[in-house]
């Protein structure tokens, strides 16, 4: 997991995409005005890696969906992306799939520009937001207040106003009958949640301490300055390094191991926070930006309880991505990637469940959610999660112990100025004791 790329991260890995003219299955549909009344018109906002596997993953979902829309800030991605989603597709019926929807997305449905999240939103019923962390807030605030359901991938912000703006909408979303899915995978694959479960009815007795990890070797190869660049663009094509975009690491990435730790908690946030990180081994070159490569957290709840995450990028290092819970009357341990998910204690337990595509179900239940009238809603969740990480960097950066409410109520506006192509203020790297939290 070193990029959100397609399986989530990698599928159908190689295969050719194919010309725009190969996009549309029917040039005289893609003149109409919309499809048949029940069906859903799909748009995706960010056609990276993610995007491309959560359009496959949405046409999978309901065979009645199309994809209508596409939007992307940088030219020369949306064609390419669709290519490989339609080779998915083809991947899928050669298997003998079940019946998934379709591709109607003509030149004039193919938006560029950091404005065309709008243009996919009013030309859609449901809007996947895939961009880099930093545009979700916004672009899910437009989406909802135009009346379309969402899928936003994780995180949902880089900092607390976003975090705000996120529950803002998703408090809307409830009261307008939207749907909001989010992409914390792991609550959707099975044997976690057969686990959570029995925690959750005291199969460990009383849940006291938690661990968590993130470690892995290595990240996304970044991108050196290419002549005709802005430093927007520079920044945009490394986005995984600069704070401002995508939250830092643990922000970013490790934010599913602190995931755990909330659903493990109920959603119960914690108390306070304080956390140690810096760059130890990540290269010291301009498009390794300003983000940290390693962080250790405490997170302490009003009732004593705690629980601590570690998360790292060093090279040459063992990667792990693990679980533990400690109660009165046992002890957990969640392995998804090993399928380890056993109990040891008063009551000996060892999980039985199947293993699933994640990223499918989150899909699944969304657009089941939308037909059967009763539409899901990940917005607090979610957004605590998020603030979590957030919290986590902020404690890491500053050096302070900071409280649940010093990160609700923050102020710290990662991005004041709107996206545009052209000079952009490069981060610097946080000092702690120096650096102010705000």
């Amino acid at each position: 997991m070193t990029n959100d790329g397609i399986h989530r991260r990698e599928f159908v890995k190689g295969a050719a995409a194919i010309g725009a003219s190969g996009l549309v299955a029917s040039s005289a549909l893609g003149a109409l005005a919309r499809p048949n009344r029940d069906t859903l018109r799909v748009g995706v906002v960010g056609c990276g890696g993610r995007g491309t596997g959560a359009m496959l993953q949405a046409l999978k979902a309901d065979p009645n969906t199309m994809l209508w829309s596409a939007g992307e800030a940088i030219g020369g991605r949306i064609e390419a992306s669709i290519g490989r989603v339609q080779a998915g597709l083809d991947a899928h019926a050669e298997e003998g799939g079940d019946p998934a929807g379709t591709i109607e997305v003509p030149a004039d449905r193919m938006h560029v520009g950091f404005d065309s999240y709008k243009r996919v939103i009013d030309e859609c019923d449901v809007v996947l937001l895939t961009t880099p962390p930093a545009f979700r807030p916004q672009q899910m605030a437009a989406a909802i207040d135009a009346g379309k359901h969402v899928f936003c991938e994780k995180p949902v912000a880089v900092d607390a106003p976003g975090v705000r703006s996120v529950l803002q909408s998703a408090r809307k979303a409830k009261e307008m009958g939207l749907a909001v899915m989010s992409g914390f995978c792991w609550r959707y694959q099975d044997q976690c949640r057969e686990t959570m479960a029995k925690l959750h009815e005291g199969g460990i007795g009383d849940l006291h301490t938690i661990q968590t990890t993130y470690n892995t070797t290595g990240w996304v190869r970044p991108n050196p300055m290419q002549e005709g660049w802005s430093e927007t663009e520079f920044q945009l094509r490394n986005w995984q390094y600069f704070t401002p975009l995508s939250g830092d690491h643990v922000v970013e990435q490790a934010v599913h191991a602190i995931d755990w730790i909330a659903w493990a908690m109920q959603d119960v946030p914690p108390a306070k926070c304080w956390a140690v990180g810096g760059r130890q081994t990540r290269p010291d070159s301009p498009e390794t930006g300003n983000v940290f490569d390693h962080f250790g957290i405490t997170f302490e709840y009003s009732n004593g309880q705690r629980a601590y995450h570690m998360c790292r990028h060093w090279p040459n290092t063992p990667s792990d991505n693990s679980a533990y819970f400690l109660g009165s009357a046992g002890n957990c341990t969640m392995q998804p990637w090993t399928g380890q998910h056993v109990i040891e204690g008063t009551q000996p337990w060892r999980g039985s469940a199947p293993g699933n595509d994640m990223y499918q179900r989150e899909h699944n239940v969304l657009f089941n959610s939308i037909r059967e009238g009763n539409p899901v809603n990940d917005g607090v969740s979610m957004s605590y999660s998020t603030l979590m990480a957030i919290m986590a960097r902020m404690a890491a950066y500053t050096g302070e112990v900071v409280t649940w409410q010093q990160a609700r109520d923050s102020q710290e506006n990662l991005n004041p100025d709107p996206f545009t192509f052209g000079d952009r203020p490069r981060p610097s790297v946080a000092v702690p004791g120096v650096t102010k939290f705000a």
